[in-house]
C-alpha cells in the first residue's frame, strides 16, 4: 500500500505532467494566415477549407484592402460543402504583421505583390495564387459555376499543401 505522501507526489507528477503536454502541444499548434486584396472570397474559403481539414490549427484570413462584407456567393459555394464561412468577417492584414506565423500564404497576385513586411516571425511565405472569382458577371448561375470552379481549386491545393506541408510534419 502506498503513503499519502507518495501518492501526492504521483498526483503532482501526473498533473504537472499533463500541464507539459498540454504547453507543448499548444506550442506546436501551427499558425496560418491567408492573404487577399479584398478578403472577401478567395481568403475566406481557403481559411474554411484549412479549418475543415485540421480543426487543431489556427487559421485566420485577411486583406491588403479589405472589403466590406464576405462575399455571398463565396458563403453559397462553402455551404454547398457543408462549410459555414458566413460569420467572416474581411480583416485588414495590418492588424496581424505584428504576429507570428507558420506560414503567410498568399492567393491572389496583388495580396502577393503588396504583401507587408512582418514584424512578427513568419516561418515561410508561400504563394498559391487563383483566379478573381468576384469579377465574374453574367447570370447567378454562370457566376456560381465560377465561384465552385475557384473553390474546387482551393479545396486541391490547400489540401495538397496540408498533405505536404503540415501532416507530413506531424
Amino acid at each position: 500500500m502506498l503513503s499519502l505522501k507518495t501518492l501526492l507526489l504521483l498526483l503532482a507528477f501526473s498533473l504537472f505532467g499533463a500541464v507539459s503536454a498540454n504547453q507543448t502541444q499548444a506550442s506546436t499548434r501551427k499558425r496560418i494566415l491567408v492573404l487577399c486584396t479584398g478578403n472577401s472570397a478567395r481568403s475566406q474559403m481557403a481559411e474554411g477549407i484549412l479549418r475543415s481539414l485540421d480543426s487543431g490549427l489556427a487559421v485566420f484570413s485577411a486583406g491588403t484592402q479589405p472589403a466590406a462584407q464576405v462575399n455571398l456567393y463565396a458563403i453559397r459555394v462553402m455551404q454547398e460543402m457543408g462549410l459555414d464561412i458566413s460569420q467572416g468577417k474581411p480583416k485588414s492584414v495590418s492588424q496581424f504583421v505584428s504576429q507570428s506565423f507558420d506560414y503567410v500564404i498568399t492567393v491572389c497576385d496583388d495580396a502577393d505583390r503588396d504583401c507587408p513586411a512582418f514584424t512578427g516571425r513568419v516561418g515561410k511565405r508561400i504563394h498559391i495564387g487563383f483566379t478573381d472569382p468576384a469579377t465574374a458577371t453574367g447570370s447567378d448561375e454562370h457566376v456560381m459555376s465560377v465561384f465552385r470552379q475557384v473553390r474546387d481549386q482551393i479545396r486541391t491545393k490547400f489540401g495538397e499543401f496540408y498533405k505536404k506541408e503540415i501532416k507530413s510534419g506531424l
